[in-house]
């Protein structure tokens, strides 16, 4: 039960003063049995006219900021601070937990839960050579019963194994089939595929978007500070265990290191911070996101005196 504080910084500059639209954040997660939110700030230079916080359609918890007419800015300074207690499930909780109708592949949802999973089973993107069909079918087991869980394991196991990490700051993610065609792309990429790779199988897939904190910051002994960063990744929903995580980037299942701060359809829908500005077309210099995370002791220090 680590307490754990994370520190995230979105800075944009501009080279003249600009006029900044609506912008929409997803920074705040909601308390559940692996989470518990204990404090959560939002600093905002220059201070916005208006702040409206909502749910959207998953129940992620959104906030909407409004600086008006006549507010102009060259940069804009977005600081969100979580002081949260993390709970996160024991490796072995899905095998343990899953019902065991579910426990070999292929498997139908109860009729009671498939009417509000069937856009979450439905495939999203264009797939006119069954590229993704084929790739998803190499882990089925030939003559004997698949295992669901190692099915979905092996899965996230090849892509960390045999696709290529590359982090990109532009906006937007790459089609399944350009990531299977290219072997690489960005973590949300990886999740997508892994999605859409569950979605041709039948399983309902959702998205992720949290953040990542270096695993050796849980086990350390002393007062440990060290980085994070945003992150994404896939749940698949298994009756009986419900909606496990997986991580394919890093290849793990369940990770004790990730922070869900929301779920959603598709990647589109979980944008952790996302808005624009009217000015000049070179007006914009770029964007800079930093990440900061505290574990243990440490985390329950910067509680304390309010450090970043």
């Amino acid at each position: 039960m680590p307490r754990v504080r994370i520190t995230h910084t979105t800075e944009y500059r501009y080279v003249h003063p600009v006029r900044l639209t609506t912008h929409r954040l997803m920074l705040r997660p909601r308390d559940s049995h692996d989470l518990r939110l204990l404090n959560a700030t939002l600093g905002i230079t220059p201070p916005a006219a208006s702040t409206r916080w909502a749910h959207d359609v998953f129940g992620n918890s959104v906030c909407k900021l409004d600086w008006g007419d006549g507010t102009l800015a060259n940069t804009l300074r977005l600081v969100s601070t979580l002081d949260l207690e993390h709970f996160p499930a024991a490796i072995d909780l899905p095998q343990d937990s899953l019902d065991p109708v579910a426990a070999t592949y292929p498997f139908s949802y109860a009729a009671e839960e498939f009417p509000d999973l069937a856009r979450l089973l439905e495939r999203h993107h264009p797939d006119p050579h069954r590229q993704v069909d084929a790739w998803a079918r190499r882990f089925l087991r030939r003559g004997v019963q698949t295992q669901t869980l190692d099915l979905l394991a092996s899965m996230t196991r090849a892509i960390k194994s045999d696709f290529y990490y590359a982090a990109r700051e532009a906006e937007g993610t790459n089609p399944p089939v350009d990531t299977l065609e290219t072997g690489r792309g960005a973590c949300r990429d990886f999740a997508l595929l892994m999605m859409e790779a569950c979605r041709s199988l039948g399983l309902a897939a959702r998205f992720v978007s949290g953040y990542l904190y270096d695993e050796a910051l849980v086990d350390g002994a002393g007062p440990v500070v060290g980085g994070g960063t945003t992150h994404a990744w896939c749940a698949i929903y298994l009756p009986g265990a419900g909606w496990v995580e997986f991580d394919p980037t890093n290849g793990v299942v369940s990770g004790r290191n990730l922070i869900r701060v929301c779920m959603a359809r598709t990647p589109e829908q979980a944008v952790p911070v996302a808005g624009g500005f009217i000015g000049g077309t070179c007006d914009y210099i770029g964007m800079t996101v930093d990440v900061r995370v505290a574990v243990g002791q440490a985390a329950a220090d910067e509680a304390q005196t309010g450090g970043c």
